[in-house]
């Protein structure tokens, strides 16, 4: 035993008559899901493929990797002892709105916020086409959708690519706040670990001027998430008329800090040039 590395003690080897990889992770099964978090997690970017196209080529992949079945069980099983996400799921609230709808929203409230964002930066709102929920997942993650550039704004993460790591971490942690399974938590949040990847890894290996600026975005991320009620289970259109810091005390958001991070979301995405300094980067570590 001394003489085997202590970091390769306890391997063992694993024999099979398969010619194929074979995994007791379906995750690791998926080949096309290999490719895919290959891809993510070390290229660098480009304007050849932007960075949200890769959750577009995520989502049917991650899918057909679902057990349905029981996803629908554990919300069934969820419902009966979790009041609030049983009452959401009976309420069936969907949204209709349309950007111009914003319009008449004063400046510095929640919707005249998203107004002034969508509108400045040519944003488009229906990310994913509209389609009836047939199931109680189809309805989270379409109100997931819906719910998210609010999320944002209400969170203080930028909308850059910077950013996005505060409202991907304020769900990493919230969600398993108010969801009393694991399991079921841990399958509302696939999404948002993988797609968080991407500005974690990608950020250490091509971009480190700006790792200070992620670490933050992480932190605030979860303090939000540690702080507040259950975000992801508001009517946050009962809410657009309020100026920002007054919807988040009537949502139950806590803990947020509004930090500029379009300069180091725009370095990491190759469209600027690195901050003049790493002062700016570093002020967003709480």
């Amino acid at each position: 035993m001394d003489d085997v590395p202590y970091l390769a003690r306890g391997l063992m080897p694993v024999e099979t008559p398969s010619s194929v990889l074979v995994s007791s992770s379906k995750y690791l099964n998926n080949a096309r899901l290999r490719e895919w978090l290959a891809m993510i997690l070390l290229r660098k970017n480009g304007a050849d493929k932007p960075p949200q196209s890769e959750m577009w080529e995520f989502l049917p992949i991650i899918e057909s990797l679902r057990d349905h079945a029981r996803i629908e069980q554990m919300f069934e099983d969820e419902r009966r002892v979790n009041p609030a996400l049983d009452a959401w799921f009976k309420e069936g609230f969907v949204s209709s709105f349309k950007i111009e709808d914003f319009a008449h929203y004063a400046p510095g409230t929640l919707g005249g916020i998203f107004y002034a964002q969508m509108t400045g930066g040519g944003y488009e709102i229906q990310i994913v086409p509209f389609a009836e929920p047939k199931t109680q997942l189809e309805f989270f993650n379409l109100r997931s959708g819906q719910t998210h550039d609010f999320e944002h704004i209400l969170t203080g993460g930028g909308f850059n690519f910077m950013g996005e790591l505060v409202p991907y971490w304020y769900r990493l942690t919230n969600v398993f706040k108010y969801i009393k399974n694991p399991e079921l938590a841990g399958e509302l949040s696939v999404l948002s670990i993988f797609g968080s990847l991407r500005y974690t890894v990608r950020t250490m290996l091509h971009y480190p001027q700006v790792w200070p600026t992620a670490v933050g975005c992480i932190q605030r991320g979860i303090k939000v998430g540690q702080e507040s009620d259950a975000l992801f289970l508001a009517k946050l259109e009962d809410y657009f008329h309020l100026p920002l810091d007054e919807a988040r005390a009537a949502i139950g958001v806590r803990g947020a800090v509004d930090i500029d991070t379009d300069r180091e979301g725009a370095f990491w995405a190759e469209r600027g040039p690195l901050p003049t300094t790493m002062a700016h980067a570093m002020e967003s570590v709480v």
